[in-house]
């Protein structure tokens, strides 16, 4: 018996000892975990149910969407506009994002010479569609020398999202799309078609551009025209004039419509209110 007292003694100062650790780190955790600072909107971190670092979910501030893929170049370039040192300049973009547009963004034409010397610059404002595909053109710009190519670059996207399923691109279409050269000592010729808004909406003004290629595909001319107040369900005809002959045969006329959703006052007021397009 006098040797088990002290294995007993030992074994009991051992769990006492290993209660007093515990104790102890728990209460080690209990003061980190008092002085550790609580999820906040201004953390720098994805938690709580942000959208995004900070923003969005409990924190009221907006989050500036980011797109997965930027809006892509797909081709750029130009042809004589039929005056005298005025040139038609273009570029293509596409935007892959089937769900995020851009409402506003700005670009830049820079024309250059053979040695890569800036001879001419274009700037302006747009904006693209989900999934869409679309030309940027600048039509009569004043170039002294000759062109030999034109770069394009855009930036200040500013993106929006619309929701999956929801989307639906503006029902506006051409058909019936023919080139005719009228010799008429005034016109060269002209490009006609009908514009059909199968839409639900009554747009106030839409911008209809025309690209002309030859066999090859290449662009050789370029024309847009203006239609204002056209309702939902309503056939529009409509020409553009070329009045200077332009060289290289047409076999394709392609059209792009331009109708910017995203402002209000693109649409025939007494069927839109205020509200953002995406919303409908």
């Amino acid at each position: 018996m006098e040797f088990k007292e002290p294995q007993k003694n030992k074994k009991k100062q051992i769990i006492i000892s290993t209660i007093y650790v515990v104790i102890f780190l728990l209460l080690v955790s209990a003061v980190v975990y008092s002085l550790k600072p609580k999820p906040n909107c201004f953390d720098g971190k994805l938690n709580q149910n942000e959208k995004n670092v900070d923003c969005g979910g409990v924190c009221a501030k907006k989050c500036v969407l980011v797109a997965e893929e930027p809006i892509q170049v797909v081709k750029t370039g130009y042809v004589p506009s039929g005056i005298a040192n005025k040139y038609d300049i273009f570029g293509q973009i596409y935007n892959p994002n089937n769900f995020l547009g851009s409402n506003e963004f700005a670009y830049t034409f820079l024309v250059k010479d053979a040695l890569g010397k800036v001879i001419a610059e274009k700037k302006g404002m747009n904006f693209v569609l989900p999934g869409e595909r679309k030309y940027l053109i600048e039509g009569n710009l004043e170039i002294l020398e000759a062109p030999v190519t034109v770069e394009l670059t855009l930036e200040g996207i500013k993106w929006v999202e619309f929701s999956a399923g929801d989307y639906q691109k503006p029902d506006l279409k051409i058909v019936n799309k023919a080139y005719n050269e009228i010799n008429s000592g005034v016109t060269f010729s002209e490009a006609l078609g009908l514009l059909k808004n199968e839409s639900q909406f009554d747009f106030a003004t839409i911008k209809i551009y025309i690209i002309l290629k030859s066999p090859s595909d290449e662009i050789i001319a370029l024309n847009s025209t203006l239609m204002n107040t056209v309702k939902s369900g309503e056939n529009r005809d409509f020409r553009a004039f070329w009045p200077n002959r332009f060289s290289g045969e047409v076999r394709t006329v392609e059209t792009q419509v331009d109708v910017d959703v995203y402002k209000s006052d693109s649409f025939v007021k007494r069927f839109f209110n205020t509200e953002q397009f995406q919303e409908y």
